[in-house]
């Protein structure tokens, strides 16, 4: 199974799905037209398909025979994955996502070419709330039609229901991270935690390992080995919110400098800066204005504190333990070679 007819496989499944989940919204009523094309196309449009890969695998490291209803379950991650990253750009007021513009802008875009009344933002929001609420919705629905077997998706369950608690706590976590204006090395681990690492690998491959039954002992080996590295992709993340090329990215450079987002790099550049670093750091980040010459000096600045060294040791410490943790004789020997592919291509991203 390559990486590129997994993800074949699983753009499949989502397609025929959100066929069937967008059909009925016509005959309610025909506003919902757009509705239905903005969450099709925002869903099947991009994205790295990580999740459903690593549940994928985390099914196969415990034994798990490949199906077309296992690649259903694992594609269920994706709608879900639609959900948290839609009220996150709501969150941040973020005005693109994967080069196209975010689904609020998009739908403050209609307001304006129809001439409603009101705000066009205010209803691009709350249209983008309840779109991702809507794909919160089929992912259940998605999974619990996927084919699996009633026991098998009964071990599931409690996997799923965690992940779901544990990714909106992060993102809550992450709200008060900025609120108080960050500075702490530790809060910003844990929102990477629970925000993203636990659901983005963890989590899933718990899931795909619970849908084959796996016992207490396989799931503890696969957490030895997905939250590493489910930390390190954030951490990498975070450095091409900074760093990153928009071309791979999808976003404006120095987008997350502009958002002011309380990351671990941003964390560490607080604690090791002198006053005047300090000073520029307070008076720049999180400025919606921010031009790029702005950019630029804040991106020399934290480059200057040591903080994208030390994130970068972060990265390789959590890399090299989730290596090792693929050691376990209880993971399937094919499945480990799967995920060693599946951490590089992770956190080994260029900047």
């Amino acid at each position: 199974m390559s990486p590129a007819d997994l993800r074949e496989r699983v753009d499949k499944a989502l397609h025929e799905f959100l066929q069937r989940a967008v059909a009925p919204l016509a005959g309610i009523s025909a506003d919902l037209a757009p509705f239905g094309a903005v969450t099709e196309a925002f869903v099947l449009d991009g994205g790295k398909r990580l999740r459903p890969a690593f549940c994928y695998w985390g099914h196969r490291a415990a034994g798990g025979e490949d199906s077309d209803e296992l690649i259903r379950a694992a594609a269920s991650l994706e709608l879900l994955q639609a959900c948290a990253l839609v009220h996150d750009d709501v969150i941040d007021s973020s005005d693109t996502r994967r080069g196209s513009p975010s689904v609020h802008r998009r739908f403050a875009v209609i307001h304006r070419r129809q001439g409603w009344h009101g705000d066009p933002e205010a209803f691009g929001s709350a249209a983008a709330i309840l779109l991702g609420d809507l794909a919160l919705i089929w992912a259940d629905t998605m999974l619990a039609e996927s084919g699996i077997g009633v026991d098998a998706l009964q071990h599931a369950f409690g996997v799923w229901d965690a992940m779901r608690v544990e990714v909106m706590c992060g993102q809550y976590l992450d709200v008060v991270e900025q609120a108080r204006g960050g500075g702490s090395v530790e809060r910003a681990l844990r929102v990477a935690r629970y925000k993203s690492a636990k659901y983005t690998v963890e989590r899933p491959l718990h899931l795909g390992a619970a849908l084959a039954a796996a016992d207490d002992a396989l799931l503890a080996a696969l957490s030895e080995f997905g939250l590493p590295i489910g930390e390190a992709f954030q951490l990498r993340d975070d450095l091409l919110g900074v760093y990153g090329d928009p071309a791979e990215t999808g976003k404006p450079a120095g987008d997350d400098l502009r958002e002011g987002k309380r990351t671990v790099l941003v964390a560490y550049a607080i604690e090791s800066a002198n006053d005047a670093q300090r000073e520029t750091l307070r008076r720049l980040l999180g400025d919606p204005a921010l031009d790029e010459d702005g950019v630029t000096i804040l991106r020399d600045v934290i480059d200057a504190t040591g903080a994208v060294r030390r994130v970068e040791g972060l990265i390789d410490e959590r890399y090299d333990h989730a290596q090792r943790a693929l050691q376990s004789p209880l993971i399937d020997p094919g499945a480990a070679d799967a995920l060693r592919d599946l951490a590089a291509a992770a956190t080994r991203r260029a900047r």
